[in-house]
């Protein structure tokens, strides 16, 4: 079985969890961003230079995971594409991963010609993963 790192905005933190957990019942080895909260549960809570500090670490931990995996997902509810996933997409392109996505609908061209395919439920990217 091959593993899958799952890239996109922490604003769809639970959906992303959810998606995981349902590959993870499949059996599927998966990697999920880290979405950063502070004690609090608030990111705004942090001074600058704290949340430099932490999107550092976060980045770097980010990239150890897209090595790790055979197949980069990116998680691109609601066509939502931001800076770090397009950042994340362009470093697993260097590593010569398959990238999927779970929309096709993308206007930046830069991104869409890099993907491998679009899926748009777990039980379909685990197809793939066999």
């Amino acid at each position: 079985m091959k593993s899958i790192v799952i890239c996109g905005s922490r604003r769809f933190d639970k959906e992303i969890g959810d998606f995981a957990q349902k590959l993870k019942d499949l059996g599927v080895v998966v990697y999920r961003p880290f979405f950063y909260r502070d004690s609090l549960g608030n990111w705004e809570g942090l001074s600058d230079y704290d949340k430099q500090l932490v999107a550092a670490g976060l980045t770097h931990d980010h990239f150890y995971k897209i090595r790790m995996a055979d197949v980069v997902f990116i998680f691109n509810q609601e066509d939502h594409i931001g800076v770090n996933t397009t950042m994340e997409m362009g470093y697993a392109a260097a590593l010569n991963k398959p990238i999927y996505a779970l929309s096709g609908v993308d206007d930046e061209i830069g991104r869409k010609i890099i993907f491998s395919g679009f899926i748009d439920n777990p039980k379909d990217l685990f197809k793939i993963l066999q």
